[in-house]
């Protein structure tokens, strides 16, 4: 594995060129986080849609277990056990704007992974990026356990597990373990883990932070330097439902799927459940003993048992939910845990808004009204008290401090944006379907998709390097 080991060493120097200026050495988290047979044992797949232009380019690569859609080009990177989804990307001739002035892409945008190292991360694109629109640029970037990377740019950056960088651009940023950030253009900052941070310029600021002994009973590293915590616990007792998914090639689902729904073959669907009209069951999701109403989706990551969605049900990517019920029209945040038991249920009205990053861990059973905003840690009913608000009293805030939660801005705006956001999905996921070619989303997109698969080599000084590879339609 020669050329593997060089390769990490190259990762490793440019990665520490960007970060070690401020005071991070990043090969200590690979060392601790490679594993040399993962890297063998595991074949990429590249998805092919009529829907969704055909360019794959990689070189100098391992890619064991990723997905990719849409337009991609990796080049000297180890992306294991990752999504790269391109479902989003614009075609040429696409008129952006970015702080009110308008573009037109020159060609059509792609996906750029270039001397980087991804590990279990989901990466989505909608580029925020100005300088660059034709390229989602993931540059000298090192990303942990089951992070997301969704509509950012990063150069020179590391995301801890769990963490999310959101609808940005990091230029030579860290974000902590569980820290989510969405507040636009940053440049050398350090986020501590737990750090929960959105700002839009000129309309407003929310942060939340969570105390750190919280943040480490759900993340934290045994003295292997192996993932542990609650998070780490929940996800064990359900990723070996995985290795049947991934040994074979057939594609029949053990749930009846709609014709205008979609569940991935790359899913796991297990127990009793239904998925209703217009779903989108991305791959990686999860879901037991449940069911998914109308128009509701579960993102790559997702993990719901034991839940019973109402419909148009948005789980963002890495969102977890146990013996929970949720109204119609609820956002669930990325990465967020809802964590009910069969007699202490955790229920969700309809409207509501459950910020990314939200821990819902249920000692007795919650019930949180219609029209709601929650955020923070919560065990108990009445935890909602500093740490949830109607939307109608949170839309008239200029400014608020309670319990660790800080606010300053228009609540109105806030408010606004989510539920824009919320509508936004629900259009893209093919939610609102109507039966007609304009109002296809992405489960009636990708129905008819098919999967190349490529291996690495298995012996000699390129064991664990897959080989030089271009699919394109030309």
């Amino acid at each position: 594995m020669k050329r593997v080991q060089k390769l990490i060493k190259h990762i490793i120097s440019r990665v520490n060129v960007n970060l070690r200026p401020m005071g991070l050495d990043v090969e200590q988290a690979l060392s601790s986080t490679l594993d040399g047979n993962e890297m063998l044992m595991d074949y990429a797949y590249y998805a092919l849609s009529i829907d969704h232009p055909i360019y794959f380019r990689f070189r100098e690569c391992n890619l064991g277990g990723s997905y990719f859609l849409g337009k991609c080009d990796v080049d000297r990177s180890i992306v294991l056990r990752c999504d790269i989804r391109g479902d989003e990307l614009k075609a040429a001739g696409t008129e952006v704007e970015f702080g009110g002035v308008k573009t037109e892409l020159y060609r059509d945008e792609i996906i750029l992974v270039v001397n980087s190292f991804l590990y279990k991360t989901l990466i989505h694109n909608h580029s925020r990026n100005p300088e660059i629109p034709e390229l989602f640029r993931i540059q000298n970037t090192v990303s942990m356990h089951y992070a997301n990377i969704h509509g950012t740019t990063t150069e020179g950056a590391y995301l801890g597990a769990f963490a999310t960088a959101d609808l940005s651009v990091l230029h030579n940023c860290i974000l902590g373990n569980y820290c989510y950030v969405q507040a636009g253009d940053l440049s050398k900052m350090c986020f501590d883990p737990g750090r929960i941070w959105i700002k839009a310029d000129g309309k407003y600021e929310f942060a939340y932070h969570y105390p750190q002994a919280i943040l480490e009973k759900y993340i934290s590293w045994d003295q292997n330097g192996e993932l542990a915590g609650l998070f780490a616990d929940f996800l064990k007792n359900r990723r070996s439902d995985f290795l049947p998914v991934y040994d074979s090639l057939a594609d029949k689902l053990p749930v009846w799927v709609p014709e205008n729904a979609f569940v991935s073959r790359y899913a796991v669907i297990k127990g009793d459940c239904v998925i209703g009209e217009n779903c989108l069951v991305a791959q990686r999701a999860y879901i037991e003993n449940s069911v998914l109403g109308t128009g509701s989706n579960a993102q790559e990551n997702s993990f719901i048992v034991d839940t019973h969605f109402a419909g148009l049900v948005i789980v963002a990517h890495g969102g977890k939910l146990v013996h929970s019920n949720i109204g119609e029209k609820v956002f669930i945040g990325f990465n967020s845990f809802l964590r009910g038991t069969s007699d202490k249920k955790v229920s969700v009205g309809t409207g509501s808004i459950v910020m990314p990053h939200t821990i819902i861990h249920a000692s007795e059973s919650i019930d949180i009204p219609d029209e709601t905003i929650v955020w923070g840690y919560i065990t108990t009913q009445s935890d909602l008290a500093t740490q949830s608000m109607s939307l109608a009293d949170f839309s008239k805030l200029t400014e608020i401090s309670i319990g660790r939660m800080r606010f300053s801005g228009s609540g109105a705006e806030f408010v606004r944006d989510f539920q824009n956001r919320v509508e936004h999905i629900l259009v893209d996921n093919g939610a609102r379907y109507a039966g007609n070619h304009e109002s296809r989303g992405h489960a009636q997109k990708t129905q008819y998709v098919s999967y190349n698969l490529f291996q690495p080599y298995l012996s000699g000084e390129k064991q664990g390097m897959f080989p030089t590879i271009i699919v394109n339609d030309d």
